[in-house]
């Protein structure tokens, strides 16, 4: 064991010598794996634990190594918050009951501080900078949202420099399989909007709408579109300046008007510069701030959408809805020809919103209610999205 250790010393202490530091642990790391014999498996460097483990009967094992931390509570879409349990190694963990097959939001508290999964590199980010980690149970393959044996679309990433809010603002740009920048087809586009907190890229992360639209489109249950994903907020450095939508100061309506320029002015635009854009076949669709958005945008915008989705809509928003929508035209309204408002019965904003739903009643508004098992989560608004998306362009 002394020549061993002596022969480990003197690898270090040449390698300590080399310019570039992850040359040093890569090298080191090779060197002494062949000395001494292959390593336990991990499937990642400095992996202290495995988490999440996803077990046959699909209940899913949560872990977080933190020796030193006082409580760890685990928060996970659709369910209350729970305690886990440290063991003598500093391994904290709680095991859920069965799961139905899905993908799930989660993340940790850890002495009163909300952190994503270290173990788990399924992230969706959140624009103030983290993210929170996913876990995805599997399921059968004749669910939209597994990746199936399918022709693939193409995501694009865009960025812009947006004159309204002096910054660069980036987009995403799903086109599907089918898709030819030669051809002579042009196709529909849906105009996908996130939530708060979120980023343009919470509805590939969370929502998974390219693998939906994959499998929709493969099935012949959609037709195939092209689906854009903006940043939803109309103000600059959202990541300092999320935190002012919660404020009761905030003018909420020009927060909204913002936004809807920087999408109708320089987005939309550009979408429709470098992709062939049926001008007469537009949808947009959104969830809790972005449903807000879509109702807002859509209904103050006659001609420019054929349809629009509201999942959850966050129309606590509007304060009073005619403020928002103070010349609202029945007549205009009659162009779109297909207005949804879906919300799960146990979501906090049920209430709310059927105030709204209300509300356009008695403007005498035409629209569809969809209310589904569930609270504000994103296997509710995946369904709404199948719901929609399979409709749209028939």
């Amino acid at each position: 064991m002394n020549a061993r250790n002596d022969v480990k010393h003197q690898i270090t202490a040449r390698l300590a010598q080399m310019k570039y530091p992850f040359l040093i642990l890569w090298a080191c790391g090779l060197a002494l794996t062949q000395l001494f014999g292959q390593p336990s498996r991990q499937p990642r460097v400095n992996k202290a634990v495995s988490s999440p483990e996803v077990h046959a009967d699909r209940t899913v094992t949560f872990r977080f190594f933190a020796p030193n931390t006082k409580a760890v509570f685990l928060e996970r879409e659709g369910a209350r918050r729970a305690a886990l349990t440290k063991d003598e190694k500093g391994v904290w963990s709680s095991t859920t009951e069965p799961l139905a097959p899905d993908s799930y939001v989660y993340s940790y508290i850890v002495d009163g501080v909300q952190l994503a999964d270290p173990a788990n590199p399924l992230l969706k980010t959140i624009v103030t900078g983290g993210g929170e980690s996913i876990v995805h149970v599997p399921g059968p393959k004749d669910l939209l949202w597994e990746t199936a044996d399918v022709p693939h679309g193409t995501l694009h990433r865009h960025t812009i420099r947006s004159n309204v809010l002096g910054e660069d603002r980036s987009f995403w740009v799903y086109t599907p399989p089918s898709y030819s920048e030669t051809g002579p087809k042009p196709y529909p586009a849906l105009y996908l909007l996130h939530g708060v907190m979120e980023d343009a890229t919470a509805w590939i992360s969370a929502g998974q709408a390219d693998v939906i639209m994959d499998n929709l489109i493969a099935r012949g249950q959609a037709n195939p579109m092209i689906l854009v994903m903006p940043l939803g907020y109309g103000f600059a450095d959202p990541a300092d300046h999320v935190g002012d939508l919660f404020a009761l100061t905030t003018n909420q309506r020009k927060v909204m008007d913002v936004f809807a320029s920087t999408l109708l002015n320089e987005i939309m635009p550009e979408v429709e510069h470098h992709y062939r854009i049926d001008k007469t076949k537009r949808a947009m669709a959104g969830l809790s701030m972005g449903g807000a958005q879509a109702l807002y945008i859509g209904l103050s915008s006659p001609g420019l959408f054929n349809a629009i989705g509201a999942f959850s809509p966050a129309v606590i928003m509007y304060g009073s809805p005619d403020h928002f929508f103070p010349s609202l035209d029945v007549k205009n309204i009659e162009k779109i020809k297909m207005l949804t408002i879906d919300c799960g019965k146990e979501d906090f904003l049920y209430r709310p919103v059927q105030v709204y739903r209300d509300w356009l009643k008695a403007k005498g508004i035409t629209f569809t209610s969809i209310d589904t098992p569930g609270s504000h989560i994103w296997p509710v608004w995946r369904r709404n999205f199948v719901d929609f998306a399979s409709k749209l362009f028939r």
